[in-house]
C-alpha cells in the first residue's frame, strides 16, 4: 500500500486505500505483510487487517466491567452480525429502490450503517470514549426504529436482527461502562 501524502492525493484511492481512512488507525495487507508488531485479523484468504500496537494496547489499557467478552470475540461476533445485516439491510434498499417501501421505511437502515461506520473510527481512531458511546446509543436507536418500521411490510427483516439487536444492546450497555469507569 502506497504512503498517502497531500502529492500521493492527486492520484484516485484504491479501496484498500480507502479503509485506513476510514477506520483510522487500520490499515490492510496481505498476511505475510503484517508484521509482528501489529495484532492481525484475517478477512478472507488474502486480506487481513492490521490494528497497530499502540491501538491494542490503549484499548487493553482501559478499564473494562468484569464481565467484559475478551477481545477476539468481537471479531467473530461481528462477522455473523455483517451477513445478517448485509442480507437483511440490502433487501431493504433494494425493495426502497424499487420503490416498493418508502423511503421513509429505509431511512433508519441507512443510518444505522452510517452509525455503526462510525463508530471504530470515533472508539479506536479518535480513541474518544464519549464520541462512542453516543455513537453506539444512535446505532441501538435507529435499529429499535428500523425494525419497527419495516415490521408492518416484511416482518422476517425485524425478525433476523434480533441477534444484532442482542448484541447492540450488549456493547451500548458495555461502552456506557467502559466510558463511566474511563472518565
Amino acid at each position: 500500500m502506497r504512503q498517502l501524502t497531500s502529492s500521493s492525493l492527486s492520484t484516485p484511492l484504491q479501496p484498500q486505500e480507502i479503509i485506513p481512512l476510514l477506520k483510522g488507525t487500520i490499515v490492510t495487507g496481505n498476511e505475510e505483510s503484517c508484521p509482528a508488531t501489529h495484532i492481525w485479523q484475517r478477512t478472507n484468504d488474502t486480506d487481513c487487517i492490521m490494528v497497530t500496537m499502540q491501538t491494542y494496547t490503549w484499548y487493553q489499557r482501559l478499564k473494562k466491567p468484569s464481565w467484559a467478552p475478551p477481545s477476539y470475540l468481537f471479531g467473530v461476533v461481528w462477522s455473523v452480525l455483517y451477513v445478517i445485516i448485509a442480507t437483511s439491510f440490502g433487501f431493504v434498499a433494494f425493495h426502497a429502490l424499487s420503490n416498493k417501501i418508502t423511503l421513509i421505511i429505509a431511512l433508519p437502515f441507512f443510518l444505522n450503517v452510517i452509525f455503526n461506520l462510525l463508530f471504530t473510527p470515533a472508539q479506536f481512531g479518535l480513541r474518544n470514549n464519549y464520541l462512542a458511546a453516543a455513537d453506539i446509543i444512535l446505532v441501538l436507536v435507529t435499529l429499535i426504529w428500523a425494525m419497527a418500521a419495516i415490521w408492518p411490510f416484511h416482518p422476517w427483516v425485524a425478525l433476523v436482527n434480533i441477534p444484532y439487536l442482542l448484541w447492540v444492546g450488549f456493547a451500548t450497555i458495555l461502552q456506557l461502562n467502559i466510558t463511566y469507569l474511563n472518565r
